[in-house]
């Protein structure tokens, strides 16, 4: 029998995962001069972009076969396995000595990540009823704020003669090993009754959710303010380290910072009010999303005409503050519109969309860099595109939550 312990239990369990899985990714975006100086074809802002958009678009590809997996066989065994390769890949990093090395070294990353995120948040809402699901997920989620705060001063690191970018790979890589061993140990599956849980094949799932109508509606909606979260995460220790003429330390640690604290406090705030508003309305979580997102827009608009280094921050800020809400209420909107046996699938399918996207916003923003787009131009269309995204969620006709 399920308790409430062992609930959250599980969630703290996967902190520590959530936290590694974006600090091993997000810290090369404040590592860039850096690599580029052992590594000079990274310093070409399109070539920079093309790498960032390799890891994604291969880890999309793979969401859906994690997902899948998890669904059909352990969501545990997922875990674990997808933490120890990713770590192992992570240490191999910090042996790269060409372009074509980090390439590789990358698209290794995306195929092993691809497989946690849609088994560590179906095992969440397994454990977690309608009452307490938002905010589980949203503990989940702050673990990955904190994982990216920390990446942020991968720049700092990065600068240290004593670690340098290849040491701080090397050491988070060491870490995520270790702590797969203890994890696979203390971790457990939900029980399964079987005849809840169907065995379903690859093509019945896919039909299942391709002919449903709010599920596609819950696709674009996660995927097209995302293309915009990937740009800000990836690109802005560039951006402010360009723009206001900061050392790369600084520029990585205020452009992670700001908005990822931003982030924890929407995410907090926005799973309270989800899991309150659910309650008189099975309409509350995606209420609570729309509000939340609508903060993006605006902020983006700030971020790509901010005329001093305090108007970015604050533009950063609003922008985490709605990412909270938005980021933590995904799964648990899913719960609503898909049957539990393909939750990890359905989730895998978000990804394949959102964060193929989000490559190809990270290629297509570095080309037009390359190019001399201005910022603000930029960042005018992903406000705009965030703006239909609002539109599109509140099309999305939940039903009662299962458990």
């Amino acid at each position: 029998m399920n308790t409430a312990r062992t609930a959250w239990l599980v969630v703290v369990l996967l902190m520590p995962v959530a936290v590694l899985n974006y600090l091993d990714r997000q810290m090369l975006a404040a590592m860039k001069f850096s690599v580029a100086a052992d590594i000079p074809e990274a310093v070409v802002d399109q070539n920079w972009g093309l790498m960032l958009g390799q890891f994604k678009w291969v880890y999309a590809i793979l969401s859906p076969v994690g997902g899948w997996i998890a669904d059909r066989l352990s969501r545990r065994f997922t875990i674990c396995a997808s933490l120890f390769v990713w770590s192992a890949v992570t240490w191999w990093t910090g042996q790269a000595q060409t372009f074509g090395d980090l390439m590789l070294a990358r698209s290794l990353m995306g195929i092993s990540e691809a497989f946690y995120f849609p088994a560590a948040l179906a095992l969440i809402a397994d454990y977690h009823a309608s009452d307490t699901r938002s905010r589980a997920v949203g503990l989940h989620q702050m673990a990955i704020y904190f994982g990216q705060i920390v990446g942020g001063f991968g720049g700092y690191a990065a600068d240290a003669p004593e670690v340098g970018w290849r040491g701080a790979f090397t050491a988070c890589g060491v870490v995520g090993m270790i702590y797969a061993v203890p994890l696979i140990l203390l971790l457990r599956d939900r029980p399964r009754v079987e005849s809840e849980e169907p065995k379903t094949n690859p093509l019945r799932a896919a039909r299942e959710l391709l002919t449903n109508w709010s599920f596609l509606l819950l696709v674009l909606y996660f995927t097209l303010p995302a293309m915009a979260g990937w740009v800000i995460r990836d690109w802005m220790p560039t951006v402010l380290k360009g723009r206001f003429d900061l050392t790369q330390g600084l520029a990585g640690f205020t452009a992670t910072l700001s908005w990822q604290l931003a982030a924890i406090a929407g995410v907090i705030v926005g799973g309270w009010l989800s899991d309150r508003a659910v309650r008189r309305t099975i309409r509350g979580r995606i209420y609570v999303s729309a509000a939340g997102t609508s903060l993006i827009i605006p902020a983006l608009f700030l971020v790509g005409n901010a005329p001093t280094l305090g108007v970015a921050v604050a533009a950063l800020v609003l922008f985490g503050v709605g990412w909270g809400f938005f980021d933590g209420n995904n799964m648990p909107i899913l719960c609503q519109i898909v049957r539990p046996h393909l939750r990890a699938t359905g989730y895998g399918v978000m990804n394949f969309v959102s964060i193929g996207c989000g490559g190809f916003a990270d290629w297509g923003y570095g080309a037009l860099r390359t190019a001399g787009v201005r910022d603000n131009v930029s960042f005018a269309a992903f406000a705009t595109v965030v703006v239909l995204s609002v539109g599109l969620v509140l099309l999305i006709r939940p039903r009662a939550e299962a458990g």
